[in-house]
């Protein structure tokens, strides 16, 4: 038996790990590699083993990075099941569905440019045909409740914490009479974030597969993240301004709306119109809705209690999907709250409010995620004067807010909480999904708490188990 490590190896993005056991394969995650456009495209339609080849996929979460390049996985002739909790299997059906879209629209738009200049055409990555194709072998599973993947491999999922329906996936071994424990962390969600449980520990692990996106890092305290922006919306709103928040349609759009309805329940900010303008945003939060057992009690508790029975709807808060829709919400004069992807400001409807809004400075434009660099997002977190919308400059005199402390991610502290949870048992650790700074500081903190057979793999490394 022994694993060998694809994809999220000694970077961020495209999770793939691949478990070999006897005649048996199993592929955890398939995530979509991204990066530089000729890159991307040769790591995401080349894959290093044969798709045919694998018995199963275990899908940790919907994430893209995670998910996304599973429609090629079946193109390329995987033809077993998808194993994954069932609010992942709902999630990711979308998720697939929208990826294979923007594909297709920025094949066109390349396209366009090529055709312009005689040279050949290109193909999207994946299409929304190709992603419905992939999605029908998805199968949803119970957490905590143990399946058999293929002969020797017994898998249940645990909450991960990350995102509605992330898991870690632990891995019972067994070939020739041995047996081997594994555990892949998928990505670890923090304690005490608002709506989703917080992450289940390892216990009894041999091998432990772990992200350390943060490992470098610790992350401010999400109660007074909670407090920061309760106090960005009042001041704005009470001056009359409007507050408009890029938001990632999984998990972010639901952590605000969630504080918004805790705000005007509580009467700590002024009672405004909200809106949630993003139709990905909105298909995602009635899937939230329809998987409550992913909850944690306090938002039970909430539900139980709140007039509308629902943690992500109140009086206030309008959900808009049509084009018109939008365009009203620019008409509104006095203060209002606008939540709208993408959460990096690169597309979507956010690039409509931000241009009808950013040269009022009664506004805010209220950052709540890590900005890449090269977005509009990262260009309004630098304090940029003049910025690009559209092709075209604006003034930023809108007030720019940045709140820190919602990451989904668990941080240093947390990443070393969670191997000593498996201490007594622990052979060794692999670490993937982040940068060698992250890794290496993560690994120095693991050697001083007594974790020593700590690893950073590289692409393409195998290791027998």
């Amino acid at each position: 038996m022994n694993v060998t490590f694809h994809g999220a190896a000694q970077t961020v993005t495209g999770a793939r790990h691949l478990i070999s056991i006897g005649r048996h394969r199993v592929l955890l995650d398939c995530g979509l590699f991204q990066g530089r456009r000729k890159e991307t495209r040769e790591r995401n339609l080349v894959f290093p083993f044969d798709p045919s080849s694998i018995d199963a996929v275990i899908l940790s979460h919907a994430h893209i990075d995670h998910s996304g390049n599973l429609p090629n996985l079946v193109r390329q002739g995987f033809e077993g099941p998808i194993h994954t909790t069932h609010a992942t299997a709902h999630l990711t059906d979308i998720m697939l569905r929208d990826s294979g879209h923007i594909h297709e629209a920025d094949a066109a738009w390349l396209n366009k440019k090529l055709a312009r200049k005689g040279k050949p055409l290109i193909e999207p990555l994946y299409t929304m045909e190709h992603a419905a194709l992939a999605a029908k072998q998805l199968v949803g599973h119970s957490y905590d409740a143990p399946f058999e993947v293929v002969p020797g491999v017994t898998v249940k999922l645990v909450d991960a914490g990350h995102i509605l329906g992330s898991a870690g996936v632990v891995l019972e071994l067994r070939e020739k009479g041995k047996r081997h424990r594994l555990m892949f962390s998928g990505d670890i969600g923090r304690r005490g974030m608002p709506i989703i449980r917080d992450p289940v520990l390892p216990k009894d692990v041999d091998t432990l597969i772990m992200e350390c996106t943060y490992g470098d890092r610790n992350h401010n305290d999400p109660e007074a993240a909670y407090n920061e922006t309760r106090e960005v919306i009042c001041t704005t709103l009470n001056n009359g301004g409007k507050v408009i928040i890029p938001a990632f349609a999984v998990g972010r759009t639901q952590t605000l709306v969630y504080y918004l309805h805790r705000m005007i329940d509580e009467n700590l900010i002024p009672r405004v119109p909200v809106f949630v303008d993003s139709p990905l945003a909105i298909n995602v939060t009635d899937i939230f809705r329809a998987h409550p057992e992913c909850f944690d009690r306090e938002t039970l508790d909430f539900m139980a209690h709140d007039p509308h029975g629902s943690a992500l709807g109140f009086d206030l808060l309008s959900y808009t999907r049509s084009v018109q829709e939008s365009k009203a919400i620019n008409a509104i004069r006095g203060p209002v709250v606008i939540i709208s992807a993408s959460g990096m400001a690169e597309v979507g409807r956010i690039l409509h409010h931000l241009r009808n809004n950013i040269h009022d400075p009664r506004n805010t434009i209220l950052i709540t995620s890590w900005m890449a660099p090269h977005t509009l997002g990262r260009r309004l977190v630098e304090g940029k004067k003049v910025v690009k919308i559209f092709g075209e400059k604006h003034e930023v005199r809108a007030h720019v807010a940045c709140i820190n402390g919602l990451s989904s991610h668990a941080d240093q502290d947390e990443l070393v909480a969670y191997v000593l949870a498996a201490k007594s048992s622990l052979r060794r650790v692999f670490l993937t999904h982040g940068e060698p700074d992250a890794a290496q500081a993560l690994t120095e903190k693991l050697n001083q708490v007594g974790i020593r057979n700590v690893l950073y793999p590289g692409p393409g490394k195998k290791v027998d188990l």
